[in-house]
């Protein structure tokens, strides 16, 4: 009995001493979601911070003084050219439209008379019935009757203007603005009673940089009106929208301000409906370029560590690449990566602090894959290749 417990003792032992001498099983491969590295032509756009304005704003102010009686028009609507806006009393240009006129009457009967005087004065002549004298006062008073005449008649002429102009119209077709003054309010050529906009196209203005301008004219001349086929400008509103008509470049200043270095640009845009208003700002945005056969990369998949940003590459082999990248902006969900990768490279984009370079990997495809987190596609916003971001935020102030 006593061998066999030692028997059974020894083997025991001997069983434990082999587990301890064997190493560990290896973990499983972490698994990793992965997107391929895309290849092909992107857009790359510019934006600007710019403001809305009326195409024309018309500064609406009267012409005669006097009185405000009525305000016509409801504030804020629109009006057409030649609609009364408001009414300035008009009983004193009444009664001096009415005084000229009897001047031009009283003048037109002076000149009749005048006239019969230098036909009778001519028969007399020719009798000799009456000096050359007396004649040549006839027809210098005829001359001046019928000057008179033509004064008086300018005299009505100016006071029937002015009588009309007691109804304050629009000049143009647009918005008009609240009211600047009350009935009963005293107004004069000075007093300015309300604005009208032509809101319809409405004009975008926006300032770029020498570079950028240099840049349109040795490209596509986007800045340069009349020289795009289709609308290169696109308005983004303060809520983040995109307008959805675009615009066209309509006018460039003639020089650059020497105080920024920029110049001015006017857009014009559809603007049915009235929906922009002057005074708005916004964001516009053109196509500057088209880059050829542009990398892009998952933003999910770019690592910023101190100022350098990188991604991990899953090699054939199951093992990962960590490499230093170089971003130069974004589309949509996309960074356009302009070297560290390859078309067709597959790019991690989950777990991104866990990765080492070196580790064994099981890659697989991200969810929807990489043209699902491009789709769809936006613009690419432009970057100075000195200084990209993956995030593809303009280095220009804004």
């Amino acid at each position: 009995m006593r061998l066999r417990i030692l028997a059974v003792l020894g083997s025991t032992l001997l069983i434990g001493a082999c587990h301890r001498g064997a190493a560990p099983p290896a973990p499983p491969a972490p698994t990793v979601q992965v997107v391929a590295v895309e290849k092909r032509d992107v857009r790359i756009y510019s934006e600007w911070v710019g403001s809305l304005d009326g195409f024309v704003n018309a500064e609406i102010k009267p012409q005669v003084t006097g009185y405000v009686r009525k305000q016509v028009y409801r504030d804020g609507a629109f009006v057409r050219k030649g609609e009364v806006l408001f009414l300035i009393d008009p009983r004193d240009y009444k009664d001096a439209a009415d005084e000229a006129r009897a001047t031009l009457d009283r003048n037109i009967a002076a000149r009749a008379k005048a006239r019969l005087d230098v036909q009778r004065d001519r028969q007399l002549f020719a009798g000799q019935a009456i000096t050359r004298q007396q004649l040549d006062n006839d027809l210098a008073a005829e001359r001046e009757a019928t000057a008179a005449v033509e004064a008086s008649r300018a005299s009505l002429h100016r006071a029937q203007l002015n009588r009309g102009w007691t109804q304050v119209t629009s000049p143009i077709d647009g918005i008009a603005g609240i009211a600047q003054v009350q009935v009963g309010n005293l107004v004069n050529a000075s007093s300015t009673m309300t604005t009208v906009s032509q809101v319809e196209p409405i004009k975008a203005q926006f300032s770029i940089s020498e570079v950028e301008y240099l840049g349109s004219v040795r490209g596509s001349r986007w800045a340069e009106p009349g020289r795009s086929a289709d609308p290169p400008l696109e308005v983004i509103l303060q809520d983040g929208t995109v307008y959805p008509h675009r615009g066209t470049v309509v006018a460039v200043n003639r020089q650059f301000s020497p105080q920024t270095g920029t110049i001015a640009i006017q857009g014009s845009f559809p603007n049915p409906g009235n929906v922009l208003r002057p005074g708005q700002y916004a964001r516009v945005r053109a196509a500057t370029e088209v880059r050829k056969d542009a990398l892009l990369v998952s933003q999910r998949a770019i690592n910023e560590l101190q100022g350098s940003y990188q991604v991990g590459v899953v090699g054939p082999d199951g093992k990962l690449e960590v490499r230093s990248v170089k971003t130069a902006g974004q589309v949509g969900a996309m960074a356009i990566v302009l070297r560290g990768v390859r078309a067709g490279e597959k790019v991690v984009v989950s777990d991104l602090a866990r990765i080492r370079p070196g580790m064994e990997v099981r890659a697989v495809p991200a969810s929807g894959g990489s043209s699902a987190m491009a789709s769809p596609p936006e613009p690419a916003s432009h970057e100075s290749t000195a200084s990209a971001s993956p995030t593809g935020s303009s280095s220009r102030s804004r």
